[in-house]
C-alpha cells in the first residue's frame, strides 16, 4: 500500500511537470502509462483500428486533457476512463459506418475470394477452412438479429416453424429478416470480389 502511495505522488509530480511543458516528464509519463493503455486497447480495440493508432489517439487525448486531471482519483483510473471511452467511441463510429475491406481478411481468405472470382470449380481442401472463416467474417458484419436468422436458417438448416418456436418471431418477420440479411451478405461479398479484381 505504501508503494502505491509513492507511485501516486510520483505520478502527480510528473503530471505537474508535464503540464508546465517538461518534455522529459511527459515522456516518463507516457512510458509509465503505455502498458496500461496497450492492455486496455487490446481488450476494447475496434476491428478496423490498429493498436498503435488507437494508443496514439488515447495519448493525444490524455495530454490534451492533462490540465483537467484533479488528482482526486489515481492517475491510472483517470487514464483508464479516457482509454476505454476512446475505444468505445471508435467501435461506435465503425458500427455507424461499417466498412468491409480486403485488408481485414487473412491471406487464406483473400485467396478464397480470388479463387471464387476467377473460377467456377470447387475449392481445394486446404482452402475450405479459410472459406469457413470467411463466412464467419462476413456474418460478423451483420447485425445480431440478421446473423441469428442466417445461422438458424442456412447454417443449422432449421425450418421456419423451428425458428418461430426459438425466437417468438412470426413467419413474415423471419422471411423478411432472412431476405434482408442475405441481400446484405451478397453486397458485402460482391464488394470483396470487386476489390480483388
Amino acid at each position: 500500500m505504501e508503494n502505491s502511495g509513492k507511485t501516486e505522488i510520483s505520478n502527480r509530480l510528473l503530471v505537474t511537470q508535464a503540464r508546465s511543458g517538461d518534455e522529459q516528464a511527459a515522456r516518463a509519463l507516457l512510458d509509465r502509462l503505455y502498458p496500461l493503455v496497450l492492455k486496455l486497447v487490446r481488450s476494447y480495440r475496434a476491428r478496423r483500428t490498429g493498436e498503435e493508432d488507437l494508443c496514439q489517439m488515447i495519448f493525444i487525448r490524455i495530454f490534451h486533457s492533462l490540465h483537467q486531471y484533479s488528482g482526486t482519483v489515481p492517475l491510472e483510473h483517470w487514464v483508464s476512463r479516457i482509454a476505454i471511452n476512446t475505444c468505445l467511441k471508435q467501435i461506435e463510429s465503425e458500427r455507424i459506418r461499417p466498412e468491409i475491406r480486403c485488408a481485414d481478411l487473412s491471406e487464406e481468405q483473400a485467396e478464397v475470394i480470388a479463387q471464387l472470382a476467377s473460377s467456377t470449380a470447387d475449392l481445394p481442401g486446404h482452402q475450405r477452412a479459410a472459406a469457413r472463416e470467411l463466412v464467419h467474417y462476413l456474418l460478423s458484419q451483420l447485425e445480431p438479429k440478421e446473423r441469428l436468422i442466417i445461422s438458424l436458417l442456412h447454417l443449422e438448416e432449421r425450418t421456419i416453424e423451428e425458428i418461430k418456436a426459438l425466437t417468438g418471431w412470426n413467419s413474415s418477420l423471419i422471411k423478411v429478416r432472412a431476405y434482408r440479411a442475405r441481400h446484405k451478405l451478397r453486397r458485402l461479398y460482391l464488394k470483396l470480389l470487386s476489390a480483388q479484381s
